[in-house]
């Protein structure tokens, strides 16, 4: 070959080996850019509150939640009606699913469970209701609860600790299986702190008749520190009266559902020693991207708890249900008035609980034994155990279905004032 044929094929085979990196790094690039992310459906989230939002820790906390939502997910639309009672649900899920709801939810069960009568009229509807004691349920009727008992066990421990009268006062809606069930959750904290601390306290129960009654709320709070002496106050209603009582009579407020201080500005930490925070989004957020994966079969039931989490707008993760008081969450939520007056090792046990749940490692109703106080609600084939009973033993775990559905009286050691 001579040399001019030598520098040719040199100069083709240069142009062949670039033109092959050049196709091998177009490939790479091909291969390992990062997909372009299809845009996401729209989708609607129909809320209907039974109650009034502003000035509720229930309606509040669902308003809440689904405004996380919205932020988190753009293609998230949220529409709701307050005030729904259950004769104005159908009309009202009807006139938001014209106007294009996908997802349509009764915020109580009371209100929730007519949308199973018109669920089979929209198959591509999911309906969702949150659950009292029915369970009932459809391929598209989604039940859910968050497992609060959880977060009221941790309140219950702090507020056990904290008494110095040795009484604890609980101003309650009315008997029903919700109720007695997180009652107990409470009442289990308040037990083992008072093991822990060897002292005897005593939970004393009033019903006012409903979720919603300020004035009657407020005579039962003033009642309990009056007649009880109680000096440590919570509620299972939804109004603020008995945080106002335990303000105006400089007693210790533990809240439900919502961190009244950070998120309201209800009072302050020098009246509310803890609250729980439902986030009602963690389970809002499962239904959502069920929907948005096309499923048809969603799973029905979901009772999600200080294991399952959410990742909020900000980058937060939250889990369904924590301590939280004045926008701080575990231990940093108890009020610094309070936690110098809680012993060491409660704090601790606070600290190590709370971990454990949230690992998924330990429950208060599997840790320990129901024993009927012989008081609570007669269910139609669930009559209320006889005083003394133990209707599970320590260290097993109840069936979702039964505690949702069967928990119907309250535990023994509860007083339970008429």
């Amino acid at each position: 070959m001579s040399e001019r044929d030598r520098s040719q094929f040199v100069r083709i085979l240069h142009r062949a080996f670039a033109l092959l990196v050049a196709l091998v790094l177009v490939a790479g690039a091909t291969l390992w850019a990062p997909a372009t992310a299809a845009p996401q459906k729209p989708l609607t989230l129909a809320i209907l509150h039974f109650s009034i939002i502003k000035g509720t820790t229930w309606s509040g906390a669902h308003h809440r939640a689904a405004q996380r939502i919205a932020q988190k997910y753009p293609n998230v639309r949220y529409v709701y009606r307050e005030e729904v009672g259950p004769d104005a649900t159908v009309p009202y899920a009807k006139e938001l699913i014209a106007q294009g709801a996908n997802i349509v939810v009764g915020n109580a069960e009371f209100i929730g469970l007519p949308l199973a009568t018109i669920a089979d009229q929209y198959p591509n509807v999911y309906f969702a209701s949150v659950i009292a004691s029915d369970l009932t349920r459809k391929r598209n009727f989604i039940r859910f609860f968050p497992r609060q008992y959880q977060a009221l066990y941790l309140e219950g421990l702090i507020a056990g600790a904290l008494t110095r009268t040795g009484n604890i006062g609980i101003v309650s809606a009315f008997p029903n299986v919700q109720v007695m069930r997180r009652q107990a959750g409470f009442f289990l904290g308040v037990q083992d702190a008072a093991k822990v601390l060897g002292k005897k306290v005593n939970v004393y129960v009033k019903y006012v008749g409903d979720w919603y009654k300020p004035t009657e709320e407020r005579e039962v709070a003033q009642t309990l520190v009056s007649q009880y002496k109680v000096d440590v106050i919570t509620q299972q209603t939804d109004s603020g009266s008995p945080l106002d009582v335990a303000q105006e009579r400089k007693i210790w407020f533990v809240g439900k559902d919502m961190d009244v201080v950070g998120f309201y500005g209800w009072s302050s930490t020098d009246t509310v020693a803890v609250s729980f925070d439902t986030r009602w989004e963690v389970l809002y957020e499962h239904m959502i991207k069920e929907y948005l994966a096309g499923n048809r079969n969603p799973k029905t039931l979901l009772y999600l708890g200080l294991r399952d989490t959410m990742t909020l707008a900000d980058g937060a993760v939250v889990p369904t249900v924590d301590i939280m008081n004045n926008n701080k969450v575990g231990l940093d939520a108890i009020s610094p008035k309070a936690r110098p007056l809680i012993p060491e090792a409660i704090l601790k046990l606070v600290a190590q609980r709370r971990e454990q749940m949230m690992k998924g490692q330990w429950d208060p109703f599997f840790e320990h034994a129901f024993v009927s106080n012989g008081t609570g609600l007669a269910l139609k084939d669930t009559p209320i155990p006889p005083k003394g009973t133990v209707v599970k033993k320590a260290r097993q775990m109840p069936s979702d279905e039964w505690l949702l559905g069967k928990f119907n009286f309250d535990l023994e050691g509860m007083t339970i004032l008429k």
